[in-house]
């Protein structure tokens, strides 16, 4: 399991910010049958995912600006996952805001579930 800094970052301001009756992410699940495509943070049951797009300033955009990459989140919003991405610039601006809207989301599919 890799852990960017910023993927450590996420995981930091989770577990300071999110309200703490959420349940925590699970880290690089295989969400996609058959591929081996792994996402950074996921509720599987509750159909939400999160990817932390490192590499914003490297060449050609990394890893995040592929066709791979591309496919793998349409491939997700196609089994029905909501996904939300989050560069480096806007983990270390507006943690507080990233977190909101994370746990937001992970709300309404909880209560979406119910």
């Amino acid at each position: 399991m890799s852990n960017s800094h910023l993927e450590a970052a996420f995981e930091h301001w989770w577990k300071l910010l999110a309200p703490k009756d959420l349940p925590a992410p699970l880290r690089e699940q295989k969400l996609i049958p058959g591929r081996k495509h792994q996402i950074d943070f996921s509720w599987p049951a509750l159909k939400v995912a999160v990817e932390v797009d490192g590499g914003q300033h490297a060449y050609k955009g990394g890893r995040h600006n592929t066709d791979a990459d591309r496919w793998k989140i349409n491939k997700l919003s196609e089994l029905g996952y909501r996904i939300l991405r989050y560069s480096g610039t806007m983990i270390d601006n507006d943690p507080e805001a990233m977190i909101e809207q994370v746990a937001k989301v992970v709300r309404e599919a909880i209560t979406k579930s119910a």
